[in-house]
């Protein structure tokens, strides 16, 4: 169990790190010529940008989205540690979608040092979270941890 900090509270609960979260829109179509820049049927370049200005008006700074060839990222500035979303298209439904927050784990390590990040991933779990639950053309959203994500994929 991670540590898990909610609004209003004056202490973390003790809650496991969820860092996965797919859903269902019609609200963001590929780019004409957007499926060269990734692998065919991955993209999700305008969720990116959905993501990067929600995330903007809760108050991260996030960088221009970039593309992978399993989607896209948006990097997000953060003291100590790469912090970035992945985003794409999520091929289990065809309208489906899914972001993830790395890194997924609740420490890691630099220059032998342990750092703690769950305060840092909680909170921009929640304006996550808060951005597509306040979009009405985004439906069906469910929260994973990597572990739960990972072994739901294997089991199918």
């Amino acid at each position: 169990m991670y540590g898990l900090h909610i609004p209003g509270a004056a202490c973390y609960v003790w809650a496991v790190m969820v860092t996965h979260v797919e859903f269902r829109s019609d609200k963001f179509l590929p780019y004409a010529g957007e499926e060269e820049e990734v692998n065919p049927g991955l993209w999700g370049k305008r969720l990116a940008e959905f993501l990067r200005d929600g995330l903007r008006t809760e108050g991260f700074a996030v960088e221009e989205p970039f593309a992978e060839d399993w989607g896209w990222t948006v990097p997000i500035a953060s003291r100590g540690f790469r912090l970035w979303v992945g985003c794409g298209r999520y091929q289990e439904y065809p309208d489906g979608y899914l972001c993830f927050i790395e890194p997924h784990k609740p420490f890691i390590r630099r220059f032998f040092r342990r750092i703690d990040i769950r305060e840092t991933v909680a909170a921009l779990q929640q304006s996550m979270d808060k951005v597509l639950t306040e979009d009405a053309g985004i439906r069906a959203k469910r929260w994973w941890t990597y572990e739960e994500f990972n072994r739901m994929r294997t089991e199918v």
